[in-house]
């Protein structure tokens, strides 16, 4: 199916508009179905045809495609298609579903660990995004985990140590970082610790050092904007 290099990602509470080849919707997915592509987002014309107004949310580029990520001003669509339903169907066009599956939020889980002279934990990570680079102890949480849960996991694998969260609340920061429209969500939370240095036992091939820095050399040493976000709070 041929595919026009502008269209409009219209979703409302779950729903998204589809349309076929010549702009008619909405269209419905079936899961799991192999075949012909056949169902595509439809081209601002097409959603002015339509007669709905929308509000720009954001613009992205899936697959050397434009795609305007927009809310419909209008009630709840419940004719429209669900967005996980279109996950698995060949029939939804490949920019539509790699643009749902960008929409989808990952969630991230960290934790300032802070020691009896109020210094906080750093690592240097040896891969992933930020390879060579100092960052807090944390990461991807599981699909199942709490984000209370995820740091403190992920305190245990990358440094050693168990930790107990403080009741501070955590700090919650969202972020799109390029043009794909991969939006991250961060929870940050603070926990005190005071054992002794020689307890620490970084993860290999993921931490090669760490450091205890006052939480303004922290803020100056870290490259990720939600462990400077976390940091400001102390």
């Amino acid at each position: 199916m041929e595919h026009p290099s502008d269209v409009f990602y219209l979703e409302h509470d779950g729903k998204v508009l589809l349309v076929d080849p010549s702009g008619n919707g909405p269209q419905l997915p079936e899961k799991n179905r192999t075949g012909i592509t056949e169902y595509r987002f439809p081209t601002k014309s097409e959603v002015e045809r339509m007669g709905i107004r929308w509000e720009v949310k954001n613009e992205f580029n899936i697959l050397g495609h434009n795609v305007t990520k927009a809310h419909p001003l209008i009630d709840w669509p419940k004719h429209w298609a669900w967005k996980d339903d279109c996950i698995s169907d060949d029939a939804v066009h490949p920019v539509a579903r790699e643009a749902i599956y960008r929409s989808i939020h990952r969630l991230v889980s960290k934790v300032m660990v802070l020691n009896s002279e109020g210094k906080v934990l750093m690592g240097k990570i040896e891969r992933g995004h930020f390879t060579g680079h100092w960052t807090l102890p944390g990461g991807y949480m599981d699909h199942d985990e709490h984000p209370a849960v995820g740091c403190v996991r992920e305190t245990l694998e990358e440094m050693g140590i168990n930790i107990e969260l403080s009741d501070e609340a955590p700090i919650v920061t969202q972020r799109i970082f390029n043009s794909e429209g991969v939006s991250f969500v961060s929870f940050t939370y603070q926990a005190n610790w005071d054992g002794n240095d020689s307890e620490l036992s970084l993860k290999e091939n993921e931490i090669s050092e760490f450091a205890w820095l006052e939480p303004s050399e922290a803020i100056s040493r870290s490259v990720s904007g939600f462990d400077v976000a976390a940091l400001k709070h102390l």
